[in-house]
């Protein structure tokens, strides 16, 4: 399932769950204000990011221009711990999927999430998925 970081206030996170939505597209939200990411998850999110934290860090946010953060000095796990406490600092939405992440609302990028759905609907069937008749997975299109 997709893991969709967002903020209630940010417009393109407003539209990514609205094409998710349409598109019966399952994602778990995950409000990076209400709760705070974990290591683990920061770790991923960097794991599966091909331009690493430039892709994911707006040096252009409030806290970010504030404290006058130099990212290239910071060890990793400072950097981790200045996120967790900072998460405004992170472009938004953050979507993960198994292997890669996408960064903001691009409708042609996020055309690739459609995939998600096909395969979700090809792996639940009758002979593998237990709940079958009530499964999330399982769409009547």
């Amino acid at each position: 399932m997709l893991k969709l970081y967002l903020s209630p206030s940010c417009s393109s996170c407003r539209k990514v769950k609205a094409y998710f939505d349409k598109e019966k597209i399952l994602y778990k939200e995950i409000n990076i204000l209400k709760d705070p990411l974990t290591v683990d998850e920061l770790r991923e999110i960097l794991n599966k990011s091909l331009d690493g934290t430039d892709e994911i860090i707006s040096t252009r946010s409030k806290v970010f221009k504030e404290k006058n953060i130099d990212i290239d000095s910071m060890s990793l796990n400072a950097l981790l711990d200045f996120i967790i406490k900072n998460p405004t600092v992170l472009k938004r939405p953050i979507i993960v999927d198994t292997d890669k992440i996408q960064v903001g609302y691009n409708e042609d990028d996020i055309e690739m999430f459609k995939n998600v759905k096909y395969i979700a609907k090809q792996n639940c069937t009758k002979t593998n998925c237990p709940r079958y008749d009530s499964c999330e997975h399982h769409y009547n299109d």
